[in-house]
């Protein structure tokens, strides 16, 4: 269901801004690093459970973005990790503008409440597998049922009901046709 979600309801075909970071999720009784990235308008790009947080792990994470989106971004702002400049130079090339800063991840971090919050509640997770899809599942989701608007820019509040609404009726078919 991911690619056909991703492939059938994401219009913009170009990234020009990736916004990678990593929240900690608990599995097993340990803690494990759930890399995502989100372009410019907040779309949700690639997520990636890993068991470490390295050089293996970020080149993995950004191959897997590349090959989901097809292209390769502009501008690339983490949260400035040893590993991030060396992945990104070896997999997506020296043309990419590698910007480290706090404040420019803040959207990205203020993100991470809607996986953070439901995975509180449930204490954890018991295996990989299953943190792995739940993390997949959840943010894709969320994406495809989120407003679809640029940054400040209004949307009125029936067209987002409408919206909402409309692509939960199309969520809810393709789950009943699976």
């Amino acid at each position: 269901m991911s690619r056909e979600v991703h492939v059938r309801f994401c219009e913009r075909p170009k990234v020009k801004l990736l916004r990678p970071t990593h929240p900690y999720i608990r599995v097993h009784d340990r803690w494990k690093y759930l890399y995502r990235a989100i372009d410019r308008d907040g779309a949700l790009v690639d997520v990636m459970l890993s068991e470490h947080r390295n050089l293996a792990a970020a080149k993995r994470f950004f191959r897997s973005a590349k090959a989901v989106t097809g292209v390769i971004p502009d501008r690339i702002t983490t949260d400035g990790h040893d590993a991030y400049p060396r992945a990104i130079r070896s997999e997506l090339g020296s043309c990419v503008w590698h910007r480290t800063n706090s404040y420019l991840n803040n959207r990205l971090e203020q993100d991470h409440r809607g996986i953070k919050g439901r995975c509180r509640p449930m204490l954890g997770f018991k295996s990989v597998p299953s943190a792995r899809r739940y993390c997949r599942g959840y943010d894709e989701l969320r994406n495809f049922l989120r407003s679809r608007s640029r940054m400040c820019q209004h949307v009125p509040a029936a067209t987002r009901r409408f919206q909402y609404m409309r692509r939960t009726a199309i969520a809810l078919g393709m789950l009943e046709a699976a």
